[in-house]
């Protein structure tokens, strides 16, 4: 069965462990990175991650766009939402359809 995890730091993810998902706080991107890697490796069909480090590794997220699994979304973190999340989503929208079926193009 899969699973569901959460990264990002420790005030933005804790509430999740609540709902029954796997949290993974990580204080800086390095440790970001190594849960991102360690986890996507096991039986996790999604990972949350934090906008502000999603976009910190996004590098290493990259990796995984054209896998089945895991589906890596970003949420917004304890600063609120900063778009980048919204917008990795458009993207990979627009990718796996051919066209901006979201925003018809614009932001």
């Amino acid at each position: 069965m899969y699973k569901i995890g959460v990264i990002g730091d420790r005030e933005s993810v804790m509430g999740f462990k609540a709902l029954g998902l796997d949290v993974f706080p990580c204080d800086d991107s390095e440790s970001g990175r190594k849960t991102l890697h360690n986890i996507a490796k096991s039986d996790y069909a999604i990972i949350y991650i934090t906008e502000g480090l999603a976009y910190a590794i996004r590098s290493d997220i990259d990796e995984y766009n054209d896998s089945k699994l895991p589906a890596i979304i970003p949420i917004p973190g304890r600063d609120g939402a900063t778009g980048r999340g919204m917008d990795s989503v458009r993207k990979s929208v627009e990718r796996a359809v051919g066209a901006d079926i979201l925003f018809g193009g614009n932001k």
